[in-house]
């Protein structure tokens, strides 16, 4: 398994793939570890939570390298992914002793009642390229903190990132077996995932690979998350700070590269000031500077590989055929480069309207009032993040119980966080990481009524 630079065509990382008798070695270690990790205590737990915070500081800049180097993401960009995976740590590392007292229950003819929550045993999680260490991180630091041991399938591009982490955590006193990572690919993740020694799946990725493994995990009776896709809407009504809604978007149409699944993709502008914003938008656009990702200055890079170039430059095709009015036309150049673009006026039944657009590629609808604005955004199967722009407290309590979406930011991009639940709803997945709700997703929720006692 080898991970190539989309930037540069070179080889980045290469190693064996595992086998089947890795397979089951690995399923042994983690079982084995699960006792191990309870003998820890909690406290020792979180003490390794922070040493692992403290060698992601330390080496933060070679690691941000390595994971621009594997997917193309802008280096200042990945130094952040880096710097937020720590932040991650010490939050649960803080967050965790309140997060995981039982909680009370009264029922006093039942005696003294509350609700625990223990560890269930080893977890499986299959995780994409787009963010390599973040979207680990957010799953493995909130199932050590509770005791359960986790096992890796990265995605194929980014081999070298998988096995740092695993080698992080190592360093950071976790022990054998409490977080493996296996170099397989998405074929003998069924036979992981039935096994009876792993005890809850997760997964971050497509809405295709999301039914195929959220099936799987039903059919075996075991608890799961899938964050898949998103296609978020941008909102933004005639009493916002237009300039302002202008910036944010630009940025949360573009971050990593435009391939994020909480990435802005749909925006949504009131028919009064539509013009205007496009213009402002659009002009952003073309200042963006594309290219070497490893240079500071660099706004958009590569996509993560000249095939996902290829396929998403498809999709934006089609939708151009399809009627799409072009206001800034992407452009597929050498290598894995697509540049940004910006379409309007989308034809339903075109890729733009239905499906996800995983580059920097804007689409723009126009809406009449408020109301509309959300029909145009709940029109559709995802509903993962949206923002809502607007200084109407009206119009933001609509926005805020009618959105179909995992979360609505007001007067700001959607932006995971460590203390704020993330997840989806319709086709964006089920479950919730990050937060309580994150470190209770892989937990028994065990009822205890105690009574007889003096």
């Amino acid at each position: 398994m080898k991970s190539i630079n989309p930037y540069t065509g070179d080889t980045v990382f290469e190693a064996q793939s595992h086998g089947q008798a890795a397979i089951e070695a690995a399923l042994t270690r983690a079982v084995n570890a699960a006792p191990k990790l309870k003998a820890m205590g909690m406290d020792a737990r979180l003490d390794a939570l922070r040493r692992a915070a403290d060698i992601l500081d330390d080496q933060r800049d070679a690691i941000a390298e390595l994971m621009t180097r594997e997917m193309g993401k802008p280096i200042k960009q990945a130094r952040a992914e880096v710097e937020k995976c720590a932040w991650l740590c010490r939050y649960y590392a803080d967050e965790a002793p309140d997060m995981l007292k039982p909680d009370p229950i009264e029922a006093p003819e039942k005696g003294q009642c509350s609700l625990y929550h223990l560890p269930i045993g080893p977890v499986f999680a299959v995780m994409p390229w787009n963010f390599p260490f973040w979207q680990v991180f957010r799953f493995a630091a909130p199932n050590l903190a509770v005791g359960n041991p986790g096992l890796l399938k990265h995605a194929s591009a980014v081999p070298g990132s998988a096995l740092k982490i695993a080698e992080v955590l190592d360093k950071a006193g976790f022990p054998e077996g409490a977080f493996q990572t296996l170099l397989i690919g998405s074929e003998k993740t069924e036979t992981i995932i039935t096994d009876d020694r792993i005890r809850g799946v997760t997964l971050t990725g497509s809405e295709g690979a999301g039914s195929a493994v959220a099936s799987l995990a039903g059919k075996a009776i075991k608890p799961s998350v899938m964050e898949l896709g998103g296609s978020d809407a941008f909102i933004v009504m005639p009493s916002a700070d237009l300039d302002t809604a202008v910036e944010t978007a630009v940025t949360a149409r573009t971050q990593n590269n435009g391939q994020s699944c909480i990435a802005a993709k749909r925006f949504i502008i009131h028919q009064d000031i539509y013009e205007e914003f496009t213009a402002k938008f659009v002009q952003s656009m073309k200042a963006l500077k594309i290219g070497d990702p490893m240079d500071e200055s660099t706004d958009i890079g590569p996509l993560s590989s000249a095939d996902a170039a290829d396929e998403v430059y498809d999709l934006v095709r089609q939708t151009i055929d399809g009627g799409a009015k072009v206001l800034l036309a992407p452009e597929r150049k050498d290598r894995a480069f697509l540049t940004p673009g910006v379409l309007a006026d989308i034809p339903r039944g075109t890729p733009g309207h239905d499906s996800e657009i995983f580059a920097p590629v804007a689409l723009m609808f126009k809406a009449e009032d408020v109301d509309h604005a959300i029909a145009i955004a709940n029109n559709h199967p995802y509903g993962l993040g949206s923002s809502f722009w607007s200084k109407d407290k009206a119009e933001i309590e609509t926005a805020c119980t009618d959105l179909e979406a995992g979360s609505t930011y007001v007067n700001q991009m959607v932006a995971s966080d460590p203390r704020l639940p993330f997840g989806g709803v319709k086709k964006s997945g089920y479950g919730r990481e990050l937060a309580r709700d994150g470190l209770l997703a892989f937990t028994n929720p065990k009822t205890i009524a105690i009574t007889g006692l003096d």
